[in-house]
């Protein structure tokens, strides 16, 4: 048995559709050392494996090859495995020595290939086993994305889907075999493209045409929410996210979230929101709406009251309180929160807002009120509609308090 501590005893292969024509020496070489060689039923036909293939576990497992560890193993994935590929999953288990990793071009390069598109100015997307809404912060007049999907037929029920959506006119190209023999490539447009028989691998890539898409600035228009009324108003959710200030990877607690739409936001940035919400119905319109915008994954949605269910939460760099704020709740917050947690309270009430002065006193911060008011008819005429005045409060909580 070879010394995992010494030499690699998993070596990660990317195939194409060219099979073992197109592998290097040392890929080949690997297979051939190989006791055990792991792949799809493709994959190992593609490298005309034999006695020696054994196929994934479905759902995917990585426990099967990490059991081998120490004797010659293969694992073959389709192009390059460190891009939706298995090639992450095994090495995040395994110190680097174990491992060694012979890519190959990916879809997405050879599809951008065939297209003649730049790949540093397309989106690229795993859609095997996610929904579509996925796309939604991609989508806008004249983005470029290469999507992998499963068959022809999620690539027509896709189509399908960015029709009902206002996209209908986009220009598709549904890709299949890339590399191989078997390889084919059709083009029409989201609303003429029918399924076809088109084997796995397939890439679906468009440039998109028909709506606006999201807008990238903090604000988003009410309409695009489900909610009940209670929603964090599109101006006053643009200064509380200038206020909260979210980057890419940072952890938002989203206490009282109402509809989510301060969630959403952060989300939409790049950070992952945890949306804090004692009323079901409420934690409902969460939930939609994090599948509308195809957030799943970066929303959290946890039902209850706060502060009794946040100390099993994982620490925050942001916490936004949209309203309903108590001392007693401030301060559980206040002892959970980690050093350097941005902190931003609204008040619409004259309890809360004096509640925020004596904490912008005690903790410092900035304090700020604001009025807003729209033009609204008034018999034959317009005037102006003054809303509930907002007092905010934003801080940044020091290491020793």
């Amino acid at each position: 048995m070879a010394d995992p501590c010494t030499l690699p005893w998993l070596t990660i292969i990317g195939i194409g559709e060219d099979g073992l024509g197109g592998l290097s020496e040392a890929s080949r070489k690997a297979l051939d050392r190989a006791e055990a060689v792991f792949g799809g039923e493709r994959h190992l036909a593609l490298a005309d494996i034999g006695g020696r293939g054994r196929r994934w576990p479905v759902p995917f497992d990585a426990r099967e090859v990490l059991a081998r560890r120490g004797r010659p193993t293969a694992v073959l994935a389709s192009g390059d495995p460190f891009w939706h590929g298995v090639g992450g999953s095994l090495t995040s288990r395994l110190p680097a020595g174990e491992w060694i990793a012979h890519p190959a071009p990916s879809t997405f390069s050879l599809a951008a290939a065939r297209l003649g598109w730049r790949l540093e100015q397309v989106a690229c997307i795993g859609l095997h086993a996610a929904p579509f809404e996925r796309l939604v912060p991609l989508l806008a007049r004249g983005a470029r994305v290469i999507c992998l999907v499963r068959d022809g037929k999620a690539a027509a029920d896709l189509a399908a889907w960015l029709t009902a959506r206002g996209w209908g006119a986009s220009r598709c190209w549904t890709l299949s075999a890339l590399g191989g023999p078997r390889e084919r490539i059709t083009e029409s447009r989201a609303n003429s493209c029918a399924a076809d028989s088109a084997a796995s691998p397939l890439a679906f890539a468009l440039e998109a045409e028909g709506m606006t898409g999201l807008p990238r600035a903090s604000g988003l228009s009410d309409d695009l929410f489900r909610h009940e009324g209670q929603i964090t108003k599109r101006p006053v959710r643009a200064l509380a996210l200038s206020a909260l200030a979210p980057r890419p990877g940072e952890i938002l607690w989203d206490i009282g979230a109402g509809s989510g739409s301060v969630s959403v936001e952060w989300a939409l940035a790049g950070g992952k929101a945890i949306a804090v919400e004692p009323r079901e119905d409420r934690v409902a319109n969460i939930r939609a709406n994090a599948t509308a915008f195809g957030l799943e994954p970066s929303i959290s949605v946890v039902q209850g009251p706060a502060p009794a269910v946040l100390s099993a939460l994982e620490k925050p760099n942001a916490v936004f309180i949209g309203g309903g704020l108590d001392a007693a709740t401030f301060d559980a917050i206040w002892k959970l929160a980690p050093g350097a947690t941005r902190v931003v309270a609204h008040a619409v009430t004259l309890e809360t807002e004096a509640l925020l002065a004596e904490l912008q006193n005690r903790h410092g911060g900035d304090l700020m009120r604001v009025e807003i008011s729209h033009a609204a008819p008034l018999g034959r005429r317009r005037s102006w509609e003054a809303g509930r005045p907002i007092v905010q409060w934003s801080t940044m909580k020091g290491d020793g308090e």
